[in-house]
C-alpha cells in the first residue's frame, strides 16, 4: 500500500507550507480536511489561512518559532471553519519546521481528531466572540500595512495579501475613473489580459463597479444567480472567472468617490452584517491609502522632474574609457536633495568629473545645487586647475550664504564636493576634495582600495579656503567609484562599515567587455544599499530612503582586451598603490600602513604582511625624521597567485644615503636597516637624480628562499 493511501485510511493528510514563498501544498486528504475538494492543490498562504479559525492560526507562528529554537516538532490543534465562521472539524498538525532564506518551511501531517465533549466547547456554533476579536486584530494589521504603503503598487500588494477573518477573497480589482470611463488601477487573482473588457466601459454601463461609482453605494452579490439577475448584460464577463460571491464597494476619500473595489470569492459568502462591516472598513482604508499614494507619486514625479532637469547625462564616447552614473532621490513627497554629479569637457581636451552634496533635503537644497553646478561648470570651462575651481566655488557659495542670512534669516548651507580632472589618454587624475568621501579604485585583479586624497573644508564655510590637489593614475583595467555619503552610510552604517559593504559588491563584479558591464555594476551598488522597493516584498533588506544617492563610475579599458578576451582585465594584472606623505602630515603614516595591508589582503603568509607593514612604517618615518621633503610610497604586486612578489619603494628628495648603525638597547632610532635585513627577501637603496629610493621585496614562496639578499646598490656599511 502506498504511503498516501495508508495516511488517507487513517484520515491523515500531508501538507507543506513555504512561508518564504507564501505557498501551501496539500495532498488530496489534507485538502479534504480543510474543506476543499479532495484533490492535490497548491494554494496561497492567505487562501489556506482563511480555512483555519483565526484565533488558532494566530498561535501558529509562536509554536513554529519555539519549535525552531528547541529543534522539536511543531504540534497544534486547529479548528477548520467554513465561510460563516462555523467550526467544521478539528485537526491536529504535526510538522517539522526548518529555516529557509527569508522565512521558514513546515512539512508535516494534518489528522482529524475527535470533537470536544459537550460542555467543553461550542462545536458547530458561530465563534462570534473570537471572530470579532480576530476582526479587530485584522483591521489593525490592515491599517498599519496600508498606512506604510508608499505607492499605488504597494497599496495593491498589501490589499492582495490581507487575510480576512473567516473568509478570503479569491480575486481583487480596483477601478478608477478616467473622464466618463472606468479604468483598472490594479488587480489580483486574474491574468494580465483579463482586464481588457472592463477598461473601455463607460460609467453608464450596467456593471456593478460602474453603478457603485455612480451612486456611492456598495453592492453585494452572494450568488451567481443574483449577479446574472441584476446585471444580465455584463454577467457573461464575470461568469468565466467561476466565482460564487462578489462585493463591490465605493472608494471614498474626502467625501468624493474616487473609484470602486471588487472582492470576489470562490466559496459562497452570505455577507452578514459583520462581514459587510469588515469589507466597508477595508474599503475606507484602501481609498485613503490610494489617495495618499497618488498624491505622493505626483509629488515625487514633480521632484524627480526638477532633479533630472538639473542632472546632466554622462558622455558615453570618451576614448578608452567608460562612464556610468546613477542618482536616486530620498523618499517622501518633495524631499528633493542636493546630491549631484556632472561631467564637463575642458578646453585642454580633458574631462572633469564632479560629484557633490549640498546640505539638506528640500527645494532650497536642490536650488543651491543647481546654482553651484552651473558655477562649477563656468569655472572649469575657463580652464582653471582643480584647486582653483573649488576655491572659487567655495567663495561663490559663501556669498550666497551671506546674502541669505542677511536678507531672509535662512540657515547657512555648505556642500561637499569632489572634482576630478581626467586625462583619457594617460589615465592621469588630478583630484581636489572639499570634505567629500575619498574615491575607491577597483584594480585590474579585482582588489578594491580607497585612495586617500588631500582635501579642504566643505564649500561655503570659508570664502578663501585652500584645496590641495592629489595626482593619481587610473591604470588600464581599473575602475574608479566616487559617490555621495548616501551610498555609504545608508542603513545605519558608518564610513568604514559602509565602505566594506560596497567593497564586496565591487570585488564580486566581473566586467565582460560588452559595454553594459559598468551599468550593471551601478545598478548592483544601488540595489545592495536600498534593498527591495517595499518591506512587503521578500528580500534581504527593508526599503531605505534615508538620503539621496549619487554615484559615478569611471573605467579605463585595458589595452587589447575586448569582448571574448577577458573583458576589461589585462592578461597579467598588476596590483599597485601610490601614496605621498608630506612633512606636515605624519598622521598619514597610519594610512600608509593601511594601504599596504589592503594591497596584501590575500597574501598567503600573514607574518609577511605584518613584516611589510612594519618595514613601510619604519621607512616612511625615517624620511620624515631625516629629510625635509615628502615620502612617496609605491607598492606593487606582480606574478601568479601563490608565487607573487611585492616590491615597495619609498622615495624622497634627499641625496644622503642611509648608514647602518648599531643602536643600543635603549636607543629610539637606528633600527630601520636592521629590520630590512632581517625581514625583507631583498632590499636596497637606489640613488636618483633628485634623491633616492629605498626599497624591499617579499616573495609569496619565500619559505623556500635561502634568506634575504642585499644588492650592490644597498646602503653603505
Amino acid at each position: 500500500m502506498r504511503t498516501e493511501d495508508l495516511l488517507a485510511a487513517i484520515a491523515t493528510g500531508l501538507w507543506r507550507w513555504d512561508n518564504a514563498a507564501g505557498r501551501v501544498t496539500l495532498d488530496s486528504e489534507a485538502a479534504r480536511l480543510l474543506g476543499l475538494p479532495a484533490a492535490p492543490a497548491e494554494l496561497t498562504e492567505a487562501a489556506v489561512r482563511s480555512r483555519f479559525h483565526p484565533v488558532d492560526f494566530a498561535e501558529i507562528n509562536g509554536i513554529v518559532q519555539l519549535a525552531l529554537a528547541e529543534k522539536t516538532l511543531a504540534e497544534a490543534r486547529l479548528r477548520i471553519v467554513d465561510a460563516r465562521g462555523r467550526v467544521q472539524r478539528i485537526v491536529r498538525s504535526r510538522s517539522r519546521p526548518r529555516i529557509v532564506d527569508g522565512g521558514f518551511e513546515l512539512v508535516g501531517t494534518l489528522q482529524e481528531v475527535p470533537e470536544p465533549q459537550p460542555g467543553t466547547s461550542a462545536a458547530h456554533t458561530p465563534v462570534t466572540g473570537d471572530w470579532r476579536r480576530s476582526r479587530e486584530a485584522f483591521l489593525l494589521d490592515a491599517g498599519r500595512g496600508l498606512a506604510e504603503a508608499r505607492s499605488t503598487t504597494e497599496v495593491l500588494r498589501v490589499a492582495a495579501g490581507l487575510s480576512m477573518p473567516g473568509f478570503m477573497p479569491d480575486g481583487l480589482a480596483v477601478f478608477g475613473i478616467e473622464g466618463d470611463r472606468l479604468s483598472v488601477i490594479g488587480h489580483h487573482g486574474h491574468h494580465g489580459d483579463d482586464e481588457r473588457p472592463f477598461v473601455a466601459m463607460t460609467l453608464e454601463t450596467d456593471y456593478p463597479a460602474a453603478e457603485v461609482i455612480r451612486t456611492g453605494r456598495a453592492i453585494y452579490l452572494p450568488t451567481p444567480e443574483e449577479y446574472s439577475r441584476r446585471y444580465p448584460g455584463t454577467w457573461p464577463l464575470a461568469a468565466r472567472f467561476r466565482r460564487t460571491s462578489w462585493a463591490f464597494l465605493p472608494l471614498v476619500n474626502a467625501g468624493r468617490t474616487i473609484g470602486a473595489w471588487m472582492a470576489a470569492f470562490a466559496q459562497p459568502v452570505a455577507f452578514t452584517p459583520d462581514e459587510r462591516a469588515v469589507l466597508t472598513t477595508v474599503a475606507r482604508m484602501l481609498a485613503q491609502a490610494l489617495a495618499r499614494a497618488g498624491m505622493q507619486e505626483e509629488q515625487q514625479e514633480l521632484a524627480l522632474a526638477l532633479q533630472r532637469s538639473m542632472m546632466p547625462t554622462v558622455q558615453p564616447d570618451i576614448p578608452g574609457m567608460t562612464v556610468a552614473a546613477r542618482y536616486v532621490p530620498t523618499g517622501g513627497g518633495l524631499a528633493v536633495g542636493g546630491d549631484w554629479y556632472d561631467m564637463i569637457p575642458l578646453p585642454s581636451g580633458r574631462i572633469a568629473l564632479v560629484i557633490g552634496d549640498v546640505q539638506g533635503h528640500d527645494v532650497r537644497a536642490a536650488g543651491l545645487m543647481g546654482q553651484l553646478r552651473i558655477a562649477l561648470r563656468a569655472y572649469a570651462s575657463e580652464g582653471h586647475h582643480p584647486d582653483a575651481v573649488l576655491s572659487r566655488a567655495s567663495r561663490f557659495l559663501a556669498g550666497i550664504n551671506e546674502t541669505a542670512l542677511r536678507g531672509h534669516g535662512e540657515d547657512q548651507r555648505f556642500a561637499t564636493c569632489l572634482y576630478i580632472e581626467v586625462d583619457p589618454a594617460t589615465g592621469l587624475l588630478d583630484i581636489a576634495r572639499a570634505g567629500h568621501p575619498d574615491p575607491a579604485i577597483r584594480m585590474s585583479d579585482g582588489t578594491v582600495l580607497v585612495r586617500p586624497t588631500a582635501g579642504g573644508l566643505p564649500l561655503g564655510i570659508v570664502p578663501d579656503a585652500d584645496y590641495p590637489t592629489t595626482r593619481l593614475v587610473l591604470e588600464p583595467g581599473e575602475t574608479m567609484m566616487v559617490c555621495t555619503d548616501g551610498l555609504i552610510e545608508t542603513g545605519g552604517h558608518d564610513l568604514e562599515t559602509g565602505r566594506e559593504r560596497l567593497r564586496g559588491i565591487i570585488e564580486a563584479h566581473r566586467p565582460d567587455g560588452d559595454g553594459e558591464s559598468l551599468e550593471r555594476l551601478a545598478d548592483a551598488l544601488v540595489q545592495a544599499v536600498h534593498g527591495p522597493s517595499s518591506h512587503h516584498t521578500t528580500g534581504p533588506l527593508a526599503d531605505r530612503r534615508e538620503d539621496d544617492i549619487a554615484v559615478l563610475l569611471l573605467c579605463r579599458e585595458a589595452a587589447g582586451c575586448g569582448v571574448g578576451t577577458g573583458g576589461l582585465f589585462p592578461p597579467q594584472p598588476i596590483r599597485r598603490t601610490v601614496l605621498s606623505v608630506a612633512q606636515a602630515e605624519p598622521e598619514r603614516i597610519a594610512e600608509a600602513r593601511r594601504q599596504v595591508r589592503d594591497v596584501l589582503h590575500d597574501w598567503a603568509d600573514p607574518d609577511q604582511v605584518d613584516s611589510a607593514v612594519l618595514m613601510v612604517s619604519e621607512m616612511v618615518t625615517n624620511v620624515l625624521l631625516h629629510t625635509d621633503g615628502e615620502a612617496l610610497l609605491v607598492a606593487e604586486i606582480t606574478g601568479e597567485r601563490g608565487a607573487r612578489r611585492i616590491r615597495v619603494d619609498v622615495a624622497d628628495s634627499s641625496d644622503e644615503l642611509p648608514h647602518r648603525r648599531c643602536p643600543g638597547e635603549l636607543a629610539s632610532s637606528g633600527r630601520g636597516l636592521m629590520l630590512l635585513e632581517l625581514l625583507a627577501g631583498s632590499w636596497g637603496v637606489d640613488p636618483r637624480g633628485d634623491g633616492k629610493s629605498t626599497w624591499f621585496e617579499l616573495y609569496e614562496d619565500a619559505g623556500d628562499a635561502a634568506g634575504p639578499v642585499s644588492p650592490e646598490s644597498g646602503p653603505a656599511a
